[in-house]
């Protein structure tokens, strides 16, 4: 089977393209643009669609050759893992697909997926496959420009490296640091809160910044950076 995910996120689009469980082209594209040239050329079986922008999607199923059925993630949508949020309808589908995915590769296990884009999330899954929630942050651009936006004369930083200065001799150096450093010690704390409560827990990291936690994250952890897309896969599989 050949399948398409899409997923529409606050300042971009991703797709993934696989056949079966396996994951064979994925790219990005921007929330308004037409469908990517490479994905006009080919027929998919089944395609699923999954956004946390406003905005509707007729645009892309008009631009795609899908020959079976043409999903859009939804509350009502069936997953393969268990649901126990409070509020269904208004958990964001990156989310989702982030604990599907989780589920898909540590079946059994207590986890705790950190997306790290335009937010920081945090979702926890247990080793019964029961989604519980988790927590929702600024991300690390979205700092940068708060501390830019709601003051007066702090400058607009957007630098992400994963070796900074702790302590900033510069006004710039000073934002660097506590933005970093700051959301570097916010995800730590809460991965020990999480392994407190869940013993023998698997951290999984994806997102944009995956990279940068990567280097700088106390501890064991698994950067899966196409983990929303093979969940959404997931998803799609579960469904058809």
């Amino acid at each position: 089977m050949r399948s398409l995910v899409i997923d529409i996120g606050n300042t971009g689009s991703k797709y993934g393209v696989f056949e079966n469980e396996t994951l064979l082209a994925h790219g990005s594209f921007g929330n308004q643009a037409p469908v990517p040239q490479e994905l006009e050329n080919q027929v998919f079986d089944h395609a699923l669609v999954a956004s946390v922008a406003a905005g509707d999607t007729k645009h892309l199923q008009a631009g795609l050759s899908v020959s079976g059925q043409f999903l859009e993630l939804s509350a009502q949508t069936a997953l393969p893992v268990s649901n126990l949020y409070k509020t269904p309808e208004t958990l964001g589908a990156d989310r989702k697909a982030g604990a599907v995915g989780a589920h898909y590769f540590f079946q059994g296990r207590n986890c705790l997926v950190i997306d790290a884009g335009t937010c920081i999330t945090y979702d926890f899954l247990d080793s019964q496959g029961q989604y519980h929630g988790g927590g929702i942050s600024p991300g690390l651009q979205m700092k940068y420009k708060a501390l830019h936006t709601f003051t007066g004369r702090l400058p607009l930083v957007q630098h992400i490296c994963p070796e900074f200065s702790l302590i900033g001799q510069t006004t710039q150096e000073s934002i660097i640091s506590g933005v970093l450093a700051g959301t570097v010690a916010e995800v730590n704390g809460i991965i020990e809160n999480y392994s407190q409560k869940a013993p023998d827990l698997v951290v999984i990291v994806c997102g944009g910044d995956a990279a940068f936690f990567e280097s700088n994250l106390k501890g064991r952890i698994f950067v899966i950076p196409e983990l929303v897309l093979i969940g959404l896969q997931r998803i799609l599989a579960y469904n058809v």
